[in-house]
C-alpha cells in the first residue's frame, strides 16, 4: 500500500484509519483483559465479550467412522447434511457428503417456535427417507448461528433472534429440546442430537479433523467472531467436570469487543457514523470495523467526504454514490484485484455508481482508500488472533478461518499473516488455514466426536 502518487487531501483523511504498532499492542492488551473479564465468574455479567463455554472439549483425531447428520440453521435457508466418515482423514475417498438446502418461509420465520421446529423436523425426515437412512438412529450436530447461552453440549438457550427471525416462544428456551420435541411428535425417524454449536466452533472442528494442531476458529465474513481452546483452570464459568481433556472451546463472541469504550482510541468519525445508523447502535463495535457487512459502507463514507471536499471526481458525485449501502464490500475486493497501475475493475465499479469522466488519479485515490480500510480490518483481525496465540502459548498452532472477506479479498490472508508474525511471541509458529464448510462438516464432526466419547 503505497502513498506514492496519492493526493495529499486523500492521505490526510485516510491517516486516521491507519493503525500504528502501539495501537495494535494496546488492542491486544485490552482484548486479553476483556477475555479474562468474560471468563470470570464475578465479571462475566458486565463483560462485553461473553466468552461462552461451548462444552466441546474433545477435538477430532481424523479416525472417526460412521454416518452423521448435520443441521445448519443460520438464515432464511437451512441445510441438512449426511456425512459418512471412513476412519482416515488422509484419503478423500473416506469422506462422503450429501446435502440439501431447504427454505424457511417468511410466515414460518415470523410465526410461533413450534411451527419453525416442526418445519425443520419435517425436512429432516424427508431428507433421511430420500437417502434411505430413516430406519437408522443417527447422531446429529446442530449448527444454530444465533446468539446462544450454552448450558451443556446438548442444551443451549436462544438469547435473542437476529437476521429477520422473530418466532414466538423460543427466546430463553432450549433449542435442542424444541427440535427433539418436534422430531418426537412425528414419530417416523429417530435422531440423536449430540451437540449444538455455532459456525465458529464448526470452523475450528472442520480444520482440526485435517490438522490436529488446530486450536482457533475465526470467521471474517458478514460478521466476525472467534473461538479458541482454553484450559479449564482459566474458565471460572466452568460448571462441569474437570476430567481429561482439561480444556474447552470458548466461543468468545468478540464482535462485541469495544462496546464498553475500550476501543474508542481508534474509532473514527466514519466508524461512529456506521454505528449510529446501524440496526444495533453501541453494539458489536469491533465487528463493525472488520466485517463485510460494514466495510463497503465505511469506504463509501470516506469517498463521499472527499467528493464533497472536491478531492475526488472534481467534486461531482452521483445519486448512486450518495445512497447509503450502495458501495458493496465486494467492490473493495474487485478494486484491489486490479494489477498495479491498471484500473479496469475500479473503472467498472465507479461506472456502476454512475460516476462520469473518471481520471486515473481518481482510480488511484479510490484504490488507496479501499486498501487503507481493508488493511485496518486485516490488522484488527490479526491482533485478535495474535492475542489468542500468545494467551495459549502453544508452540505450533493452526488457525481455521472462514468467511467471505477472508475467502475473496485478494490480500487479506497475507496482510493478516504479516501482522500476526510481528505480534506473536518469538517461539510461536502458526498457519492460517481456510476451513471447508464449518457449519456443515464441522457440525457432523462435533456429533462424531461426541458420540465417540459417550
Amino acid at each position: 500500500m503505497s502513498q506514492f502518487n496519492i493526493s495529499k487531501e486523500i492521505t490526510e483523511v485516510c491517516s486516521q484509519l491507519i493503525l500504528s504498532r502501539n495501537h495494535l499492542e494496546l488492542i491486544m492488551k485490552n482484548l486479553n483483559h476483556e477475555l479474562n473479564q468474560g471468563l470470570g465468574k464475578d465479571t462475566n455479567n458486565e463483560a462485553s465479550i461473553k466468552c461462552f463455554p461451548t462444552y466441546v472439549r474433545d477435538l477430532p483425531n481424523g479416525k472417526e467412522i460412521g454416518k452423521f447428520l448435520a443441521l445448519d440453521l443460520g438464515g432464511t435457508n437451512f441445510r441438512v447434511l449426511l456425512i459418512e466418515l471412513g476412519g482416515d482423514n488422509t484419503l478423500p475417498s473416506k469422506f462422503n457428503s450429501k446435502s440439501k438446502i431447504y427454505a424457511v418461509p417468511q410466515n414460518v420465520m415470523l410465526g410461533d417456535g413450534t411451527g419453525l421446529f416442526d418445519h425443520i423436523a419435517e425436512c429432516l425426515a424427508n431428507f433421511m427417507k430420500e437417502h434411505d437412512v430413516n430406519k437408522e438412529k443417527l447422531p446429529l450436530g446442530f449448527t444454530f448461528s444465533f446468539p446462544l447461552r450454552q448450558e451443556g453440549l446438548t442444551k443451549a438457550r436462544l438469547v435473542t433472534w437476529t437476521k429477520g427471525f422473530n418466532c414466538s416462544g423460543v427466546e430463553g428456551e432450549d433449542v435442542v429440546r424444541l427440535l427433539q420435541d418436534s422430531i418426537k411428535r412425528r414419530g417416523d425417524v429417530e435422531i440423536d442430537v449430540c451437540a449444538v454449536l455455532n459456525d465458529t466452533t464448526g470452523t475450528l472442528m472442520s480444520c482440526a479433523w485435517l490438522n490436529p494442531n488446530c486450536r482457533i476458529g475465526l470467521i471474517v465474513g458478514t460478521g466476525s467472531n472467534a473461538c479458541y481452546v482454553e484450559r479449564l483452570e482459566n474458565v471460572e464459568l466452568w460448571d462441569s467436570d474437570f476430567n481429561n481433556p482439561k480444556q474447552v472451546i470458548i466461543n468468545t463472541e468478540w464482535g462485541a469487543f469495544g462496546d464498553n469504550g475500550c476501543l474508542d482510541f481508534i474509532m473514527t468519525k466514519y466508524d461512529n457514523e456506521i454505528d449510529r445508523t446501524s440496526l444495533n447502535p453501541k453494539k458489536q463495535l469491533f465487528e463493525k470495523m472488520i466485517s463485510g457487512m460494514y466495510m463497503g459502507e465505511l469506504a463509501r463514507l470516506v469517498i463521499v467526504k472527499l467528493t464533497n471536499d472536491g478531492a475526488l471526481f472534481r467534486g461531482q458525485g452521483s445519486e448512486n454514490l450518495f445512497k447509503p449501502g450502495n458501495f458493496f464490500t465486494k467492490y473493495i475486493s474487485e478494486i484491489e484485484s486490479d494489477k498495479t497501475g491498471e484500473f479496469n475493475n475500479c473503472r467498472q465499479v465507479l461506472e456502476e455508481l454512475c460516476l462520469v469522466d473518471i481520471t486515473d488519479q481518481d482510480c488511484r485515490d479510490v484504490r488507496y482508500i479501499c486498501e487503507v480500510i481493508s488493511k485496518r480490518a486485516a490488522q484488527l483481525s490479526a491482533a485478535g488472533v495474535a492475542c489468542l496465540l500468545n494467551r495459549m502459548n502453544e508452540k505450533s498452532v493452526v488457525v481455521a478461518v472462514d468467511g467471505s472477506v477472508y475467502r475473496f479479498h485478494p490480500h487479506f490472508h497475507n496482510m493478516m499473516t504479516e501482522t500476526i508474525e510481528s505480534l506473536v511471541l518469538p517461539d510461536i509458529t502458526f498457519d492460517l488455514m481456510l476451513s471447508e464448510d464449518g457449519s456443515g462438516r464441522g457440525a457432523a464432526l462435533v456429533a462424531a466426536v461426541a458420540s465417540r466419547s459417550r
